[in-house]
C-alpha cells in the first residue's frame, strides 16, 4: 500500500507543472483572438454615474449627469497628452459639423493646455467637462484616452469604443451604433 501512495505522489508531482502549463497556454491562446479595441464596460445598459464636474471652458459652470441625457450623444474622453486624441480630433470636428452631438471630457489634463488645444484645433464639443483628477473616468472604467461612450437620450450608456474614431471605423461600425440611439 505504501508503494501505491508514493507512486501517486510522484505522478501528481509530475502532472502539476503540465496542468499549470496547459492552463496558461489556453489563457494565452484565447487572448490572441480577442479584439484589443473591445474592452467590456460594466456600465453598458446602465445610467451614467452621478458626478459634478466643472466646465472646461467656463470653470464657474458646474455640470452633473443631467447633461448626458435628453438626446443621443457621444461622450468623448480626451487629453492633450494623448497623441491618438490629436489624430482623432479633426474627424470629431467633421462629425460635429454633420450634426453628431458630442460631449467632451478632458481627462487628467491641465486646463490651460486643453483650452489652447481647442482654440488651435477647433472645438467639436457641445459641452466640455473637466475631469482633472480622473474621478469620473474611474467611475466609467476608462482605461486611457481616447475612449468614447455612446449614450442614449435617457442617459443610458449603450456602447463603449476604445481608441480613436476615424472615417473607417465610423462608417463600418460606429455610425450604425449612433443611428440606433436615435
Amino acid at each position: 500500500m505504501t508503494m501505491d501512495v508514493k507512486k501517486k505522489k510522484q505522478l501528481m508531482t509530475r502532472l502539476i507543472p503540465l496542468i499549470v502549463f496547459l492552463c496558461v497556454s489556453i489563457f494565452l491562446y484565447i487572448g490572441l483572438f480577442r479584439d484589443a479595441t473591445v474592452l467590456e464596460s460594466t456600465f453598458i445598459g446602465r445610467p451614467v454615474p452621478e458626478f459634478a464636474l466643472n466646465d472646461l471652458v467656463e470653470p464657474e459652470l458646474q455640470h452633473d449627469k443631467s447633461v448626458l441625457s435628453g438626446k443621443p450623444m457621444l461622450l468623448n474622453v480626451w487629453a492633450t497628452w494623448c497623441p491618438t486624441c490629436y489624430a482623432e480630433h479633426k474627424y470629431l470636428n467633421e462629425l460635429a459639423e454633420d450634426g453628431v452631438y458630442i460631449v467632451g471630457m478632458n481627462y487628467k489634463d491641465e486646463r490651460k493646455k486643453a483650452l489652447r488645444w481647442l482654440e488651435e484645433l477647433d472645438n467639436p464639443y457641445k459641452i466640455s467637462l473637466y475631469d482633472p483628477d480622473g474621478m469620473l473616468g474611474l467611475d466609467l472604467g476608462v482605461y486611457g484616452a481616447p475612449e468614447t461612450f455612446f449614450i442614449d437620450s435617457k442617459g443610458i450608456i449603450q456602447y463603449k469604443h476604445v481608441g480613436d474614431i476615424n472615417p473607417r471605423n465610423w462608417n463600418s461600425e460606429l455610425k450604425a451604433v449612433y443611428e440606433q440611439l436615435k
